[in-house]
């Protein structure tokens, strides 16, 4: 059987002061989510492995996921943190490198005052300097922020990037539009890569239906194709909305009707190859499109 990679999840020893985000209707969040817990999750899944991804802005974060990725054994990657703005960074950037399980940087841009945080100098700067060290920049942003998100990609064209959570359609509101247009246009560049995942959050939490999802997934589906998506759970935020088992049977049926190849990429291959991940049965991890497709053109 394929492996199975769980591409966005995320870990925390739960601080209010921490997670100001976590307001008084996200009850559930407000605990510790560590490693044993997912893989109790994650194994009943049948999940082989996953990349944990930044929660907070801060470098103690990033050092602490890297340290727990290093003993855990579901954990093949970290999508961290650093002050990719800063210029400090390509020092910060240089001792973050000697982590073999680091895999990616993030920045949430979808909680910037400013729209065009991304455009911006500093940050593009930063994002430049990660030329050559193979990690991947996931994109995190809102609809809103998707004409900026495709300039910034422009400038980068040897960069690989991740969108997470499909840039947060307005699933709840059955939106498709300005989304699906400028979805389309994002995915024609070959070195952006779109996550399946956080889809649930954006419905009603309360009362979505698969058929409320199934739009927004055909979409991506029609734009990235089967072999730019990564599925990903975004536990432990999911459970606003769903149960972890709940949202991999979801998914599960809107891939039914891809060939098995198709789906095991999705569901892994693909998170396995961008992210050049280790995983078991693999005595090196796969360099893939990262190294050897994108970055060629560059």
């Amino acid at each position: 059987m394929a492996e199975r990679v769980d591409a966005h999840h995320h870990l925390w020893e739960y601080r209010s002061r921490s997670y100001a985000w976590i307001d008084q209707r996200m009850e559930v969040l407000r605990r510790d989510y560590l490693p044993e817990d997912f893989e109790r999750e994650s194994t009943s899944a049948g999940i082989s492995g996953s990349v944990v991804v930044q929660a907070r802005q801060s470098i103690a974060e990033t050092e602490w996921l890297l340290s727990l990725a290093k003993k855990s054994r579901p954990l093949w990657g970290v999508v961290g943190w650093a002050p990719i703005a800063s210029a400090k960074f390509p020092a910060v950037l240089e001792r973050l490198r000697r982590h073999e399980k680091l895999k990616g940087l993030r920045h949430l841009i979808q909680d910037e005052p400013d729209d065009g945080y991304i455009l911006r100098r500093d940050f593009n700067r930063g994002i430049t300097a990660m030329k050559g060290s193979s990690l991947v920049y996931d994109i995190l942003v809102h609809e809103r922020h998707l004409p900026q998100a495709i300039e910034f990609v422009d400038r980068h064209p040897g960069q690989v990037f991740v969108l997470d959570h499909l840039a947060k359609p307005r699933i709840r509101e059955g939106a498709l539009n300005p989304w699906r247009s400028q979805i389309a246009n994002l995915a024609r560049r070959e070195n952006v890569y779109c996550k399946v995942s956080g889809m649930t959050t954006e419905a009603a939490w309360a009362d979505w239906r698969e058929s409320d999802l199934r739009p927004y997934f055909d979409v991506v589906l029609r734009a990235f194709g089967p072999g730019r998506l990564l599925a990903g759970s975004d536990w432990p935020v999911c459970l606003l909305a769903t149960s972890y088992a709940r949202w991999w049977q979801t998914l599960a049926g809107f891939l039914g009707e891809l060939s098995v190849s198709e789906r095991d990429g999705i569901l892994g291959g693909n998170a396995i190859e961008v992210y050049g991940l280790h995983c078991s049965g693999s005595a090196q991890p796969k360099e893939g499109v990262r190294a050897d497709e994108v970055l060629k053109k560059d």
